[in-house]
């Protein structure tokens, strides 16, 4: 489907459609192409073009205009859609990548720290028993843990789930869409 404003086509237009760049703008269908060769066209309908590149609308009615600009508005919206979601695709299959790679840091992160502090305990089972040497490892680590959750919990308590700013911004817009 073809604007006969811009020659824009749908998301779902398989079709190919030449475009001719001109002084006026992109055309879809080509004087050439509709066999009115001294007049100016555009769109897949070839509606009149006046000579100062705009479309001529003389005998159109206001309703028409309207719908053609309803559905030229239905489909800008259906392929910004159709980009955003595309463009979601690719930026969460990187994000989904990082995320692994976090993963495996973590996980390597978690071994040098286990084998950290089974050194720490044999190096401590030198001076003392091996079990009080656990023990203390375990104790610093217990802790650790602690002060972990406190911090975490804290930090959980503060997150709000509202988007503050989204909702302001929504709630401006039906007043932006009317008349002043």
């Amino acid at each position: 489907m073809t604007s006969p404003y811009t020659g824009s086509t749908s998301a779902g237009d398989t079709q190919s459609i030449p475009t001719v760049n001109t002084a006026a703008g992109n055309y879809a269908v080509t004087p050439e192409s509709t066999g009115y060769e001294g007049e100016h066209f555009a769109g897949d309908r070839g509606m009149p073009m006046t000579e100062a590149g705009q479309p001529d609308v003389g005998g159109t009615s206001v309703g028409q205009l309207i719908g053609e600009v309803t559905k030229d508005l239905s489909t800008l919206m259906r392929q910004e859609l159709d980009l955003a979601k595309a463009e979601l695709k690719v930026e969460a299959k990187k994000a989904g990548q990082g995320a692994g790679m976090f993963g495996a840091a973590g996980f390597a992160g978690y071994m040098v720290l286990l084998f950290l502090s089974l050194a720490l305990m044999w190096g401590l089972s030198n001076v003392m028993d091996t079990g009080w040497a656990g023990l203390i490892v375990a104790a610093v680590w217990a802790v650790i843990g602690a002060v972990s959750f406190v911090m975490g919990r804290s930090r959980f308590r503060q997150v709000n789930p509202k988007p503050e700013r989204t909702v302001d911004t929504l709630q401006q817009v039906p007043g932006a869409l009317k008349p002043q």
